[in-house]
């Protein structure tokens, strides 16, 4: 039996006085299953479409188009200690930070729970249900339009069941994780993903990932970090795509060959889509502005690509992760991945952020002997 065959009544919330009242019962340490449909074409921030709760036995479908969800969630899922059971919740949480802005008091990432648990890394919802409850889950709905009203009755029965199983699949992962003494280390993680949606600025070192200018003086990188920011913030405050203002290509294009006039800008920007003269006039002066030491001071350098001493040591670092994953009955990416290994070799042997918490405790010993002298 699929299912859709068992889904429960779900009603659907369209006021803010109907939100409160399913809301009320959520006691401190309650466990909520929470999911969201939203949509992400045309702008930077993802559109909140749909809300999906599940708790003790109840469902509900939050409409936030029809009213202002505002603090409505703040009491239930941040000022006290819920326990809210998300899927490969990083966009979710994104598309929530309007309403809950530094995440839910307690996140449970089943994904990322599973992956601890030897079910593999990046596992679907669907395979996981499947694996862990024995119900197969409909995919018809992935790509739907969650911004039209009225959604149809198979868009809500898809939503609804996307949160139908949380609960049980909580408790399987929950009591697998404590049994493999993994609890810890699996909040840690969610903690880290929460930290991650948070963030308002984006990355301050966004330079770090265009290896093309890792042979750049350091004036020329820690000018490219100032466009790539300026297009962040930029992109954020029109919320639109980075793209639709400057291609990754032509933010190193014009800061390796700086343009004479403001109409050559125009020129090798065409066909930008939210690139209008208020903001081609900004990145011009964001181009031609000199470059002050303290930014140069400021700016990471661009880490190229690994040779000689550096890729040995990378290469030999990534034999005693897959043995420590090994050891540890770990997927080796949910360890360490090699752009984090990359970073600490070639960035003078400075122990990565991504590599703090419990991968510190096990991994930092071992790597740091094979630095190379």
């Amino acid at each position: 039996m699929s299912s859709s065959d068992l889904a429960p009544a779900a009603p659907w919330i369209d006021s803010a006085d109907a939100l409160t009242d399913w809301l009320a019962p959520i006691a401190p340490h309650a466990v909520v299953g929470l999911d969201t449909e939203f949509m992400r074409r045309n702008t930077f921030y993802p559109q909140l479409a749909l809300l999906q709760l599940a708790h003790d036995g109840r469902y509900a479908l939050i409409d936030p188009l029809a009213f202002p969800l505002n603090g409505a969630l703040t009491q239930a899922f941040a000022t006290q200690p819920t326990v809210t059971v998300m899927h490969s919740a990083g966009e979710d949480l994104e598309a929530l930070s309007p309403f809950l802005p530094e995440g839910p008091h307690t996140l449970f990432d089943t994904q990322i729970a599973a992956a601890f648990v030897g079910m593999g890394l990046g596992i679907s919802y669907r395979a996981l249900v499947k694996e862990l409850v024995g119900d197969e889950l409909d995919k018809g709905e992935t790509r739907s339009d969650w911004l039209q009203r009225p959604l149809t009755e198979s868009q809500k029965l898809y939503a609804t069941l996307d949160v139908v199983h949380l609960h049980p699949v909580h408790a399987i992962l929950a009591e697998r994780l404590a049994a493999r003494d993994r609890a810890q280390w699996h909040a840690e993680d969610c903690a880290r993903m929460k930290r991650r949606a948070s963030q308002r600025e984006g990355d301050p070192q966004p330079q770090r990932g265009y290896k093309p200018a890792a042979e750049w003086a350091p004036e020329k990188q820690a000018l490219l970090r100032r466009v790539l920011r300026w297009r962040e913030v930029t992109a954020r405050t029109l919320d639109k795509p980075r793209s639709w203002l400057l291609e990754d290509s032509h933010a190193l294009e014009l800061t390796d060959r700086l343009p004479t006039s403001l109409a050559a800008v125009e020129e090798r920007t065409r066909g930008t889509r939210a690139l209008r003269s208020q903001q081609r006039e900004e990145l011009y002066q964001v181009l031609l502005r000199p470059i002050e030491a303290i930014e140069v001071e400021e700016t990471a350098p661009v880490v190229g690509h690994p040779v000689g001493d550096a890729k040995r040591a990378i290469n030999e670092m990534r034999t005693v992760v897959d043995q420590v994953a090994t050891e540890l009955d770990l997927p080796a990416g949910l360890l360490c991945s090699r752009k984090s290994l990359e970073e600490y070799v070639m960035g003078g042997g400075q122990w990565p952020d991504a590599l703090d918490g419990w991968r510190r405790g096990v991994l930092f010993d071992r790597l740091s002997s094979l630095l190379p002298g």
